[in-house]
C-alpha cells in the first residue's frame, strides 16, 4: 500500500501563498490518482483538486479554482499544491489521498483508499 506523507504547511497572511508537498512511497496501481482534501474545524472533508501520475490530467474544486494549482513530479514520486491568494476561510488541515484510476473525477473522501496524516495551513486576516 502506498505511504503518503504531506510537507509545506505552515502560517500565512491572507493573499500569501505556500506549497504543499506529498511524498508518495510504495506506489502501486491502487494510487493512479491523487488528490488533495482539506477539512477545517467542524467541517466535513472537503475535496480540493486531484492529478493522475500519467498523463498528468487534474481537476478541481470550484472553491480554488484559479487559486490553486495541483502538479506532480513522477521522478520524485510527489505530488503539488500550489496555492495561491490564500484567504482565511482555506484553514484547514490539508490530506493528501491516493486512488485507483476509476476514482478519476471523483470529488468523494470515501472513494481514495489511502491517506497521509495532513499538514496545518493557517491563513491569518
Amino acid at each position: 500500500q502506498v505511504q503518503l506523507v504531506e510537507s509545506g504547511g505552515g502560517l500565512v497572511q491572507a493573499g500569501g501563498s505556500l506549497r504543499l508537498s506529498c511524498a508518495a512511497s510504495g506506489r502501486t496501481s491502487n494510487s493512479d490518482v491523487m488528490g488533495w482534501f482539506r477539512q477545517a474545524p467542524g467541517k466535513e472533508r472537503e475535496f480540493v483538486a486531484a492529478i493522475t501520475w500519467g498523463a498528468g490530467r487534474t481537476y478541481s474544486a470550484d472553491s480554488v479554482k484559479g487559486r490553486f494549482t495541483i502538479s506532480r513530479d513522477n521522478a520524485k514520486n510527489t505530488v503539488y499544491l500550489q496555492m495561491n491568494s490564500l484567504k482565511p476561510e482555506d484553514t484547514a488541515v490539508y490530506y493528501c489521498a491516493a486512488g485507483v484510476s476509476k476514482v478519476y473525477g471523483s470529488s468523494r473522501s470515501r472513494d481514495f483508499g489511502s491517506w497521509g496524516q495532513g499538514t496545518q495551513v493557517t491563513v491569518s486576516s
